[in-house]
């Protein structure tokens, strides 16, 4: 793999002092991050199971289905090898998250440098691989977490059979893809194994079934990150920022400053609020809030006609 693809600058909009210093990576925060992220969820899972089967079971899934599907960030940061200084970090972290959201770390790292490399290149970019939502309908079944679920494990059957044949799958790549599915696969019979001969529902409940229905939360902030913007080179102009309330950039390791992220992938998550305050002019599509952001992409994949005003403009 070539990792130099996670270190290369895409635009030159900051000095170089200001860039050696984003650019330092530590374990501190990424450490800080893990342990508040994955303590909630394990305190949220565990809440869950005590009050399955009472109506306060309802408000405790829903916040326990959030945060663990943005697991899915802490899989995203880790894949670019910028989370943690210590690079057994990355991958630890990388590994859990890639396990708990179904998507095998070193496949998800593959996928993901493709995309960097061929954002919104509609023949290269794996991220317009699937056709996105064209209508309501689409749209809402996006939503029940369904195709994403029947994705993920199909995925993961697939390499597992020894079928690597994905377009941003390279030769040299292939065997340890195979390997590294097999090995997740083993896992999670391992588990349902385990869970039968126990007679508990407890991974169906406090798991499978969350990260399924927490679908309606990921699937419109990844939607966002790129639907309606121009299919160029700049990062600037191809990506969207999305100023969010602190909560959210919490459990989302600050990649609603996405359009920041892809233009300077070698900056750490941690750092990207100040990279913010460096770039946010020259960025063209950023939108206040999520609410915003749902409405601008559900008018274009839906080709709705946009309201005659300019670029939206927030403060943090």
């Amino acid at each position: 793999m070539h990792d130099e693809a996670f270190v290369r600058f895409t635009a030159d909009h900051v000095p170089r002092e200001d860039l050696q210093r984003l650019m330092t990576r530590s374990n501190g925060p990424a450490l800080g991050r893990a342990v508040w992220h994955f303590g909630a969820l394990a305190v949220t899972g565990a809440l869950l199971w005590r009050l399955r089967g009472s109506l306060w079971a309802l408000p405790v899934l829903v916040a326990h289905a959030y945060v663990l599907v943005f697991v899915f960030c802490a899989l995203h940061e880790t894949a670019h090898r910028t989370a943690f200084r210590t690079r057994w970090l990355n991958a630890l972290v990388g590994h859990l998250a890639g396990f708990l959201t179904f998507w095998p770390y070193r496949n998800y790292r593959v996928y993901h440098w493709e995309h960097h490399w061929h954002t919104q290149d509609p023949s290269r970019d794996p991220e317009l691989y699937f056709p996105k939502p064209a209508s309501p309908v689409a749209y809402v079944l996006v939503l029940t977490g369904i195709p994403n679920a029947i994705r993920r494990v199909g995925d993961i059957l697939r390499l597992a059979a020894g079928i690597a044949d994905r377009p941003w799958m390279a030769p040299l790549e292939r065997r340890p893809l195979v390997s590294e599915a097999r090995l997740y696969l083993l896992g999670y019979a391992l588990g349902a194994g385990a869970s039968v001969m126990a007679g508990t529902a407890v991974a169906l409940l406090v798991w499978i079934a969350p990260w399924i229905l927490g679908q309606a939360f990921l699937r419109p902030y990844l939607l966002a990150e790129h639907t309606g913007c121009g299919a160029t080179r700049g990062c600037l102009e191809n990506t969207r920022t999305t100023l969010s309330v602190a909560l959210v950039r919490l459990f989302a390791w600050n990649i609603p400053y996405h359009a920041e992220h892809h233009a300077y992938p070698a900056i750490p998550f941690h750092a990207l609020p100040q990279l913010h305050a460096l770039v946010g002019r020259r960025i063209e599509h950023v939108e206040p809030g999520y609410v915003a952001a749902t409405v601008t992409v559900n008018r274009y994949l839906f080709r709705q006609p946009a309201p005659a005003s300019g670029r939206a403009k927030s403060a943090d």
